[in-house]
């Protein structure tokens, strides 16, 4: 059979993997009769399907290394149960570098430890006290603060408090007052009751946010101009709170002396202000 097919030269082609048969000739097909019978035709039917799937199969052979790769779904990225995500990751770093922009914003305010030297009512206000604080100058600051529904005035005489030195000085009802005295308050603002300085802490001890290393790289407190103008204190303040055991808190940092911890009496989870 092979050796007749190859006298049909002129006759078979292929093309593409498709043998077609081509008979050129009547002449031939009346002289070999036998060979295109429909057994023979069946036959050869047969072999161009089988070099039609044998052409087709050696094509995408040679092709297969162009062909795109394509990612499932299945597939588990390696240690894919320990790697963050990148924006995970980012959120994170991002996170920290606020918590360090805030820790260091608050450490340009001047906090200091201050003990009261002399209290007394405002001649002028019903709701003001005015104070001689001594915070370690030369001379005692006068500071007003708006305690009189909170605190009685025999309190006041001789305490240890805690003071922001840094504002710009403000005048209330013809008083000059030349810094605050930082208290915890309730949300409803019904009780207040000042910050307590660790025991140890003497007048002028500087107050920090953060570790008992952080001192040696504190910032120089920030000049009152610039505290106003950057309103420092405005950014700061409503991050300050006390936490359940009454501790003093920037978010997650704590504030401190060099004798431990600021605190509150009985005030938790409290405003600072």
């Amino acid at each position: 059979m092979a050796a007749t097919l190859a006298v049909f030269s002129g006759g078979l082609k292929v093309k593409a993997g498709v043998l077609a048969v081509q008979i050129s000739s009547l002449p031939l097909r009346r002289e070999f009769p036998r060979y295109f019978s429909s057994s023979s035709k069946r036959r050869v039917a047969a072999i161009s399907s089988s070099l039609r799937v044998s052409a087709v199969y050696n094509h995408h052979q040679r092709n297969r290394n162009s062909w795109p790769r394509v990612a499932t779904f299945c597939t588990a990225a390696t240690d894919a149960g320990t790697t963050v995500p990148a924006d995970e990751s980012e959120k994170k770093s991002e996170s920290q570098k606020e918590e360090e922009n805030v820790k260091e914003t608050a450490n340009l305010l001047d906090i200091k430890v201050g003990r009261i030297v002399k209290a007394w009512q405002h001649e002028e206000a019903d709701s003001l006290y005015v104070e001689e604080v001594d915070i370690g100058e030369a001379e005692p600051r006068i500071i007003c603060s708006g305690l009189v529904k909170y605190v009685p005035l025999d309190l006041l005489q001789g305490a240890s408090v805690v003071v922001l030195a840094n504002l710009k000085p403000r005048n209330m009802r013809g008083v000059k007052s030349c810094g605050m005295l930082l208290a915890a308050s309730d949300a409803a603002h019904e009780n207040v009751e000042l910050l307590v300085p660790p025991e140890g802490s003497v007048p002028g001890d500087r107050v920090w946010f953060g570790n008992e290393e952080d001192l040696e790289q504190l910032p120089e407190p920030a000049p009152p101009n610039k505290v106003q103008k950057k309103k420092i204190w405005e950014s700061v303040q409503p991050l300050l709170k006390t936490d359940e055991s009454g501790v003093s808190m920037l978010k997650e940092h704590l504030m401190r002396t060099s004798s431990g911890l600021v605190t509150s009496k009985s005030l938790r989870n409290a405003n600072i202000s």
